[in-house]
């Protein structure tokens, strides 16, 4: 634990734009942290099988961006579902198994954990409720963006004065799918097909999960932009489960994104 380095997160535009002084987020690098080998940095994974004592100290880094203790993040056990939950505190004990959540509580940081899907973080300054959502393929197909919208709704927020932004993910470019993937969506919506591109593997595709999300929250009604950072081509900055899965390594470590309302 002898790295000095602190984290140093990405940050979207349009949050920085529309937020002010109302809020603070970021989409969180592997960079500044303390964990080794295939864990190199900042592993946020509790799930994962990293020295639990790194794990830990990377996620008081992390926090410690927000000038907030490590008991008062929060994220939820993520289980790829369309659920956001509403929350006022810190989770006592067990964590809901839910992809998203949503709270109205300054000082109180919101985080989900991704390693190849989106991670998306919402807020509506004016109503001061924000949201973070974790959305693979799965969730972002049967409605997690839209269950946060909702949940943002229900809390007081306006669905047009929420900004929305999509940090690292796959690209297109990295996420080849079989047929049967391509056939769900075209299931769900013919017009699905302008995600998908032809790869080099016959009967294969290439999907395009960051424009497909983009392109449903704004369908949604809210405003919303994408960082287009590769995970599985930016190694030094990002981990990728499908980069793992490639290299046959044992685990993988995953990278965090957080959001919190500022206190008065």
């Amino acid at each position: 634990m002898s790295d000095n380095n602190r984290p140093e997160p990405i940050r979207s535009a349009l949050l920085d734009e529309v937020g002010g002084t109302v809020l603070r987020h970021g989409f969180f690098t592997r960079q500044g942290g303390v964990s080794e080998g295939i864990y190199a940095g900042l592993n946020i994974g509790l799930g994962s099988q990293d020295d639990p004592a790194h794990v830990e100290e990377n996620r008081r880094r992390l926090v410690g961006w927000f000038g907030k203790p490590l008991a008062s993040l929060t994220s939820p056990h993520q289980v790829h579902s369309a659920e956001a939950v509403i929350v006022d505190k810190p989770f006592d004990g067990e964590r809901p198994k839910v992809d998203a959540i949503v709270t109205a509580t300054p000082g109180l940081p919101i985080a989900i954990a991704t390693a190849d899907c989106g991670p998306i973080l919402f807020a509506d300054p004016q109503a001061r409720v924000i949201g973070a959502a974790h959305a693979g393929w799965k969730g972002a197909l049967t409605g997690v963006l839209e269950d946060t919208i909702a949940k943002m709704e229900s809390l007081g927020a306006r669905r047009e004065n929420i900004a929305a932004a999509l940090g690292p993910s796959i690209s297109a470019a990295n996420y080849e799918v079989g047929p049967e993937f391509v056939l769900r969506f075209l299931d769900a919506e013919s017009v699905n097909e302008r995600y998908f591109a032809p790869s080099n593997k016959d009967g294969h595709a290439l999907f395009d999960l960051n424009t497909y999300t983009v392109d449903r929250l704004r369908r949604a009604g809210v405003r919303a932009e994408a960082l287009f950072r590769c995970t599985y081509a930016e190694e030094d900055l990002w981990f990728s489960y499908r980069r793992t899965t490639h290299r046959q390594e044992p685990d993988y470590g995953r990278q965090m994104s957080a959001i919190m309302l500022e206190e008065h």
